[in-house]
């Protein structure tokens, strides 16, 4: 594990910052770390990088107790309301980070030429950082994050600036560390990003995990079928039943909740068995979003 927390907890006297994380995020995993304004995840991100120190629980990076010198140089961070130093070009802005990280003096060169490509900034290295647009400054900013190949790397919004384009790309930078055995913590609001992308979530509400797991663990359960079929013989309540039920019947097009996505094949058979020609049977598949609103609504969702 790469990361482990067993009741990491911050209080602000009162006020409850985070309470009781208990996560595991194992090697070469892309974990997504989610919940509404204030349920605590900025909190949590800057107990495991160091900024603060939690108020009780227990916590390991890298196989070591929170705050190991050697294990933090192993991280990378990028926060989401970052500044760098804006008279400076890209290009210094991280030789400035890769002597920081302690990298030789005799690597920097090609080690910042290495990011430089990987965010896709070479032409433009040598302009200075205030005449970048959002999206340049972002990719800077992983950059940076990148700059020590970090073996747990901490994104909190990485693509919020970033257009369609700007954000393949920087999922493309993800998967790529996650294929060299990288784990990547990921915080974002743009749920189809993250479900695109991640192994494993959590959902934080109020300070407290609510939901946590694997996405095909989490989304699995009751599915909706889209069928375009004609000529059945008898009710298409009959052709379901012990299957599931029908929430929407339209003459040839039906919307059939069934119990499990294994029940999918069984469904097809029993509409040509019941002299039905099927054009066509789509799964509704769940979303991360359905997901993330019923973790955080509750009933409301």
């Amino acid at each position: 594990m790469v990361i482990e927390t067993h009741d990491l907890t911050k209080l602000y006297g009162e006020k409850v910052g985070c309470e009781k994380i208990c996560l595991s995020v194992g090697e070469g995993q892309i974990f997504g770390f989610l919940g509404p304004n204030g349920a605590g995840k900025s909190t949590f991100v800057k107990m495991l990088v160091g900024l603060i120190k939690p108020t009780s629980g227990t916590a390991k990076l890298l196989g070591a107790p929170l705050g190991d010198v050697a294990a933090r140089r192993r991280l990378g961070f990028l926060p989401e309301n970052f500044r760098y130093q804006d008279w400076l070009s890209g290009r210094e802005l991280l030789y400035y980070h890769a002597a920081l990280a302690f990298i030789p003096r005799h690597e920097r060169e090609s080690r910042i030429d290495e990011v430089l490509r990987m965010v896709k900034l070479s032409a433009a290295a040598d302009g200075k950082i205030k005449t970048y647009s959002k999206g340049m400054q972002q990719r800077v900013g992983i950059a940076a994050a990148l700059i020590s190949d970090p073996d747990l790397l901490f994104l909190d919004e990485p693509t919020s600036a970033l257009d369609p384009i700007g954000r393949l790309e920087v999922r493309e930078i993800i998967t790529s560390l996650r294929d060299r055995g990288k784990a990547v913590f990921l915080n974002s609001h743009l749920l189809s990003e993250l479900e695109m992308i991640c192994d494993s979530v959590a959902i934080i509400k109020g300070g407290r995990v609510v939901e946590e797991g694997t996405l095909t663990e989490l989304l699995k359960g009751r599915v909706e079928v889209e069928v375009t079929a004609s000529q059945l013989n008898g009710s298409i309540e009959r052709v379901i039943d012990g299957l599931g039920r029908v929430l929407a019947n339209n003459g040839s097009y039906l919307l059939v909740e069934l119990d499990s996505e294994d029940m999918i094949p069984t469904l097809a058979t029993r509409i040509i068995e019941a002299g039905g020609k099927l054009y066509n049977l789509s799964r509704k598949k769940r979303t991360l979003e359905e997901l993330f609103l019923g973790a955080v609504k509750g009933g409301e969702a």
